[in-house]
C-alpha cells in the first residue's frame, strides 16, 4: 500500500482450462508472478475450475483438485490479497465461493448469494445460495478452520475490501452496498459474463454506477474467450471503477482481444490495474453524509478479517489529469461548455425575469476572457427571453493600464452584438481621487499634472518600482462605482480569481449576480472558444478568437513607454493551470499538500516546470486561498456549474480567520 493513500488493484483474467484446476492454478500462479507490485488481485468467479463444468461441478474429482489447488496457491501467497472463485462442497451443499488469499493461508471463503436461475444461466442446478448457510467455518485440509459468509470483510490500514460473486451486482440491493454501509471501501466482483450485443456497454455503467452509489472503489473480473463456448462466449472484461468514474478496462472479446491457441495463450488473457486513492473515497463519505442515513436499520454486523500489504512508494499506476476542470477529448469538452453556458444563461435570465422590466444591464467589458464570456453569456440570455441586446450597458472604462488591443476589441465586440456601449475614461476621475487621498502614484509628484501627462511620467518607471496597491485599488473601484450607477450589475469574476483573492475588495469582486462564479480560469478560455467557433458570426468569432490568445492581464499598472503590457497575472502568482489543479484537489478530494504535490509529478507538471516552481506556486496559493476567503464570504450570488464551489452559502463555509501554518508545514516535511 502506498503511504499517500493509495492502493493499487489489478483486475485479470486468466486462461481457463475447463475442469482441470491444476493447469487453472498454474496459469493464475503465472499471472500472480508478473503483479507483485499489486496489492489486490482479483480474478474471475469459478476461475480454478472454470464456469462450464455444467454437471463435473458434481464430480468429487473435480472439487478435490481445486481444494488442492486452492491450498497450494495459498501458501504461495505474500503481503498481498488475491481473490479467485471455485466450487466448494460443504456439509453435503455446493457453493460459488470467492476465496479470499493472503500471507500464506486463505483468510475467509465469501460465497454468492444471488444465483441466476434464467435465460443462459442455470447455476440453483448445482448450487445453494451464501444465504442458505447455518455455518461460519469451513476446515480446509491443509489451511485449518477458515471464516465462511456473507458477512465477511477484509481489513488493512485505510482499505476495507468487500466481496461479491457476479449476479450479486445485478439485483437491486446488491451485497456490496451493504457491505459499504459497514465500511467498505473497495469493493471485488468475481464475475462469468457473457457476451451479447451491447451488454458490455450496460456490465460498464453498472460498474461504474455502483462505485457511484457506494462511493467506494469497485473492481470487476470476468472469465474470458478460453471458457466453454458450447453457446456461449465469455469476454474477459476487466473493469475499475472509483466514485461514479471508470479508472479503466480491458480489452475483450468485442473490442480487439486477441485469441491465441491453447498451446501458446498466456496466463494473463487481459487485466486492467488502477491505484485507488483511498484519502479522497474517505473524504467524499465524509462529506456525503447521505450515505450513512439508512431507513433500513437491519443489523449491518460483519466479521472483519484483517489482511496484510506491502509498503510500496513507486509511481502511481493511474491518470492524474493536469487539467482536471477541462475535458481532454474535444466531443466532452464541447459537451462540458455547452451544458455551462446553457447553466449561466438559464441562472442570468431567472435573476434578470424578476426586475422590473426594462432594468438596464451594466457590464464592464474590458476586452479581457472573464468579460467577454459574461458579456456572450447575457446576449445570448437576451435572445432566448425576446429582449433585445441594446437593453445590456457595455462599459469600457480605459484606464492607466489599458492598451489599444484590449479596447478595441471591447468596443468591436459591443458593436457587432448590438449592445449599447458606453465608453468612460477614469484617468481623471482617478487622479482625483489620488488628490483627495493625499496619495502619490509609486512616490510621483503630479502636482499640476493631467492624467494623460501622469501616465506619460509613470511609462518611465522601472518595471521593479510598479508597486502600489493603492494605484490599483482606486481604478478598480472607480470602475465598480460607475458601473453600480448604471444599473444592474453584472459580474465577470471567475472561481481562480476568488480562490487566490485576485480581485480588489468592493470593486470586480463585487456586483448585482456572477455568472462567472463557479468557472475556473482553465475553462473560461475554453468556454469563450465554444462560443466563438459554435454560436458566434464570423466578425463576432474574430474577434473572440483575439480575445483567448491575448495574455491575462489585470491591465492596472501603467504601461511600458511602447505601450506594452509589463503586468502579466501568470507572472504575478504563477501559472493558472497550477492553481486551478491545486484548488481542484484541495477542495474536490480534500488532498494534503503533499498528496497535491505528488499528483502533480505524476500530472507530469515536471515537464514544462521545474520542480521549485511547483512547490512554490502551491506555497503562493495556499497563503492566497487562507487569506482570501473574506472576499469570498460575502460575493454574489451565480450559478453553481460544477462539482467545486466556493460559494459561502453551499460548498465551501470556511473561517476568515484560518491558519494556514499546519498546511505549509506539510509541504515542508
Amino acid at each position: 500500500m502506498n503511504p499517500a493513500g493509495f492502493i493499487r488493484v489489478s483486475a485479470i483474467s486468466t486462461s481457463t482450462h475447463v475442469g482441470n484446476p491444476k493447469r487453472n492454478a498454474s496459469q493464475i500462479q503465472r499471472a500472480l508472478d508478473s503483479l507483485v507490485s499489486s496489492d489486490i488481485v482479483l480474478l474471475p468467479e469459478l476461475a480454478l475450475s472454470g464456469y462450464t463444468c455444467g454437471e463435473l461441478f458434481l464430480q468429487d474429482r473435480l472439487l478435490e483438485s481445486c481444494l488442492e489447488s486452492l491450498v497450494e496457491l495459498a501458501t504461495g501467497v505474500g503481503q498481498q490479497l488475491v481473490v479467485l472463485g471455485l466450487p466448494l462442497a460443504v456439509e453435503g451443499c455446493l457453493f460459488n465461493v470467492a476465496a479470499v488469499l493472503g500471507s500464506g493461508t486463505v483468510l475467509g471463503l465469501v460465497p454468492k448469494t444471488h444465483l441466476p436461475n434464467y435465460g443462459e444461466f442455470y447455476e440453483a442446478r448445482w448450487f445453494h445460495s451464501g444465504a442458505q448457510a447455518d455455518f461460519d467455518t469451513v476446515d480446509l485440509d491443509g489451511i485449518g478452520q477458515v471464516p465462511f459468509g456473507t458477512d465477511l470483510l477484509f481489513r488493512c490500514g485505510k482499505a476495507t475490501v468487500g466481496v461479491e460473486i457476479c449476479e450479486d451486482l445485478w439485483v437491486p440491493i446488491p451485497p456490496s452496498s451493504q457491505q459499504a454501509l459497514a465500511g467498505a471501501n473497495v469493493l471485488l466482483n468475481l464475475s462469468a459474463s457473457n457476451e451479447t450485443i451491447a451488454k458490455a456497454n450496460y456490465r460498464k455503467q453498472l460498474v461504474a454506477m455502483q462505485s457511484g452509489k457506494c462511493i467506494a472503489a469497485y473492481a470487476y473480473s470476468s472469465a474470458g474467450p478460453s471458457e466453454s463456448t458450447t453457446d456461449l462466449v465469455f469476454g474477459g472484461h476487466c473493469l475499475i471503477a472509483e466514485n461514479g468514474s471508470s479508472l479503466g478496462e480491458s480489452k475483450r472479446v468485442g473490442t480487439g482481444l486477441k485469441i491465441s491457441s491453447s498451446q501458446a495463450n498466456p496466463s494473463s488473457v487481459s487485466s486492467i490495474t488502477a491505484d485507488i486513492d483511498l484519502d479522497k473515497l474517505d473524504r467524499d463519505r465524509r462529506a456525503f453524509q447521505t450515505m450513512h442515513q439508512r431507513a433500513d436499520q437491519t443489523s449491518l454486523d460483519y466479521r472483519v478479517v484483517a489482511f496484510e500489504l506491502a509498503q510500496s512508494n513507486g509511481s502511481l499506476c493511474r491518470y492524474v489529469d493536469p487539467h482536471p476542470f477541462v475535458p481532454a477529448s474535444t466531443e466532452h469538452l464541447h459537451e462540458r461548455c455547452a451544458e455551462i453556458f446553457e447553466i449561466q444563461c438559464a441562472a442570468l435570465a431567472k435573476r434578470i425575469g424578476l426586475l422590473p422590466e426594462n432594468t438596464p444591464l451594466s457590464i464592464g467589458v474590458s476586452g479581457g476572457l472573464d468579460s467577454t464570456l459574461a458579456l456572450m453569456v447575457a446576449v445570448e440570455m437576451c435572445k432566448q427571453m425576446g429582449w433585445p441586446a441594446s437593453r445590456i450597458i457595455g462599459m469600457t472604462m480605459p484606464g492607466f493600464g489599458t492598451t489599444k488591443e484590449s479596447r478595441s476589441n471591447a468596443n468591436d465586440l459591443m458593436k457587432q452584438l448590438g449592445v449599447t456601449s458606453q465608453e468612460i475614461d477614469i484617468r481623471d476621475n482617478c487622479l482625483e481621487m489620488f488628490r483627495s487621498l493625499g496619495h502619490k502614484p509609486f512616490g510621483v509628484s503630479f502636482e499640476g499634472l493631467s492624467s494623460l501627462a501622469l501616465q506619460s511620467k509613470l511609462e518611465k518607471l522601472p518595471a521593479d518600482q510598479r508597486h502600489d496597491l493603492v494605484f490599483e485599488n482606486v481604478q478598480a473601484r472607480m470602475r465598480t462605482m460607475l458601473l453600480m450607477n448604471r444599473g444592474f450589475v453584472l459580474g465577470t469574476g471567475d472561481m481562480s480569481e476568488l480562490a487566490l483573492g485576485w480581485c480588489t475588495y468592493n470593486a470586480d469582486h463585487m456586483s448585482m449576480y456572477n455568472v462567472n462564479g463557479s468557472v475556473p480560469k482553465t475553462l473560461v478560455r475554453f468556454l469563450v472558444r465554444y462560443v466563438a467557433e459554435h454560436l458566434a458570426t464570423p466578425q463576432v468569432r474574430k474577434i473572440l478568437i483575439d480575445i483567448v490568445e491575448t495574455p491575462i492581464t489585470p491591465e492596472l499598472l501603467p504601461l511600458s513607454s511602447d505601450q506594452s503590457i509589463l503586468q502579466t497575472t501568470e507572472d504575478t502568482i504563477g501559472p493558472y493551470e497550477l492553481h486551478d489543479f491545486f484548488l481542484y484537489h484541495m477542495v474536490r478530494g480534500g488532498a494534503s499538500p503533499s498528496k497535491i504535490l505528488l499528483l502533480a509529478e505524476h500530472a507530469r507538471f515536471d515537464i514544462k516546470y521545474e520542480p521549485a516552481q511547483i512547490r512554490e506556486t502551491l506555497k503562493v496559493f495556499l497563503k492566497r486561498f487562507f487569506a482570501s476567503q473574506y472576499k469570498r464570504s460575502c460575493v454574489p450570488d451565480g450559478p453553481k456549474v460544477g462539482s467545486v464551489s466556493l460559494s459561502p452559502r453551499g460548498d465551501w463555509r470556511m473561517p476568515s480567520d484560518a491558519d494556514v501554518e499546519a498546511w505549509i508545514a506539510d509541504l515542508q516535511d
